[in-house]
């Protein structure tokens, strides 16, 4: 496993280093730390915090390389990532005082949508990585997530969680698909939901991961903020897609870009490798009547 940990000399950056030193150590992995100065005045202190980052991640094993490189951080990343593979992208940011839909910088949203690997947003301060939950919305975007998180867990030994969240039906209907929210029996159910769930827990066992799987009723980013609360979880795992049309982007959509904005500790933004189908109103309309669709199916 290769690893671009990019540091802008903050201690958000080195919160980053310490959070997934311990991780890139299990998985043997070769560590790139990338330092880039903005400005001048900067290359002193920055210094000083790419030798801290270095020596962290050596204390723990981890074979590592410093790099320097002046410019915009978010073109040098793009560079960096173009020029080599990386298998993950890990940057620090910090969330404004004042919240709102914005909370982090727009650099951080330009990153995440604009660089191909993976990459993990160090938000907040977790002291390691024990407990995953991957967010699944569907098969499609999801594999790659659960595909990495598989590598990940399986050489730290973490546990993980799949959540599943359901839209909430129409009242009338709440008794018809009530047994939904029984894992077992979706899990032996012959919905598409239930194969999809059935195929990611697998993917993740098939690794020697312990995978558990929950299932919520309402809003997406609601339940899921309250899952991580409640489960006390110290990494969040969500997908973005592949958008369409001649300039290689990433959507993230409206749930990951809250979760990312919300979740107040690390997320892992997975690349999807398809133009993601429901982004507008009436994609997101599309996506509750089929989500409801299997529910009832799941029946017969």
């Amino acid at each position: 496993m290769k690893i671009l940990v990019c540091s802008d000399g903050h201690p958000q950056a080195e919160n980053a280093i310490r959070f997934i030193a311990g991780t890139a150590a299990a998985c043997d992995a070769e560590v790139i730390l990338l330092g880039i100065i903005e400005h001048p005045s900067d290359e002193a202190s920055l210094l000083d915090a790419l030798r801290r980052g270095a020596s962290i991640l050596r204390d723990k094993h981890v074979a590592v390389e410093m790099v320097t490189r002046t410019g915009d951080p978010i073109e040098e990343i793009q560079k960096r990532t173009q020029e080599e593979n990386f298998d993950l992208v890990v940057i620090g940011a910090e969330q404004k005082s004042n919240g709102g839909p914005f909370a982090l910088s727009t650099k951080v949203y330009h990153l995440i949508k604009e660089v191909e690997p993976p990459v993990l947003v160090m938000i907040g301060k977790r002291p390691n990585l024990q407990h995953i939950l991957i967010c699944s919305g569907g098969k499609r975007y999801i594999d790659n997530a659960v595909r990495l998180t598989g590598q990940i867990a399986c050489k730290s030994h973490l546990n993980v969680t799949i959540l599943h969240v359901m839209a909430e039906p129409p009242a009338i209907y709440t008794n018809m698909i009530a047994s939904e929210t029984d894992v077992s029996r979706l899990l032996s159910s012959n919905s598409a939901l239930g194969r999809n769930l059935r195929s990611e827990q697998s993917a993740l066992e098939s690794t020697g991961v312990k995978a558990s799987i929950k299932l919520r009723h309402g809003l997406v980013v609601r339940e899921i903020l309250t899952e991580l609360k409640t489960g006390d979880y110290d990494m969040v795992v969500t997908g973005s897609a592949l958008a369409g049309g001649a300039l290689r982007t990433y959507i993230m959509g409206d749930v990951t870009s809250e979760i990312v904005n919300r979740a107040q500790r690390p997320v892992l933004v997975v690349r999807g490798g398809e133009e993601h189908p429901s982004s507008g109103f009436f994609g997101k309309l599309l996506h509750f009547f089929s989500s409801f669709a299997g529910n009832v199916n799941s029946k017969t």
